[in-house]
């Protein structure tokens, strides 16, 4: 019998938070904590419902091609989790599938984030969670152990723990510490309204861009005269 490392879950974060940052894009998010926080290589499974996620990370980490411990995680989510796998980055087996994704539905999580391939790409897609993961492989794992729930683990180069806010849209997905998730909205929603005013500019034809220049210097070269 293999073992399972318990953790104690984190925090949950507020309600009406979350559903701010469903409103945020991404970017914005990670422009709003200097451009970290984001989690490099893992994008979602395209062609099925467009993905917008936002919710409290129940974390798991995982040997690489096993998912005996994912299986447990599942057990335990409540309502609102995304999952976080942590399968070392590894894409030579995958860690779920759509069978593991519709009981995922069922329990109520909010989308699946692995760090690993996944399979079954179309059911996935035409499924009702969002998923993010770093590759797609037929082949199947193994569910032997061991692993970890509810502990830090590294996602796509992020650290990410139980109860951070894990945001993931089209462009891919950040993570929000939990304590400075409000503030981090804060500023992302001042973002958004700046952004929002250089649209105006750009269609009234008043962007002022004379900072380009302003960084750069620019240097003649002579062009080579052929022979």
């Amino acid at each position: 019998m293999s073992t399972c490392r318990m953790h104690r879950p984190g925090p949950q974060p507020d309600p009406d938070l979350l559903e701010q940052c469903l409103d945020l894009p991404t970017s914005i998010l990670s422009d709003s904590m200097e451009r970290v926080g984001g989690i490099s290589g893992v994008h979602w499974v395209p062609g099925g419902r467009w993905p917008r996620v936002a919710g409290p990370a129940l974390t798991v980490r995982t040997r690489p091609g096993d998912n005996l411990v994912v299986h447990r995680a599942l057990d335990l989510a409540e309502p609102g989790n995304v999952l976080v796998v942590d399968g070392g980055g590894s894409v030579d087996r995958a860690l779920l599938g759509e069978i593991m994704a519709r009981y995922a539905a069922a329990r109520g999580l909010a989308g699946l984030v692995v760090d690993g391939a996944v399979r079954d790409a179309e059911g996935l897609a035409a499924g009702p969670l969002p998923v993010f993961a770093r590759g797609v492989n037929h082949l199947g794992p193994y569910k032997d152990g061991p692993g970890e729930l509810y502990g830090p683990v590294q996602v796509g180069g992020t650290v990410v723990r139980s109860g951070d806010v894990v945001v993931g849209d089209a462009d891919g997905v950040v993570v929000l510490p939990q304590e400075r998730a409000a503030e981090v909205v804060a500023t992302g929603w001042a973002r958004l309204r700046e952004e929002e005013a250089v649209f105006a500019q750009i269609a009234a034809g008043t962007l002022e861009r004379s900072w380009v220049l302003q960084s750069l210097t620019e240097i003649p070269v002579a062009d080579q005269v052929a022979r």
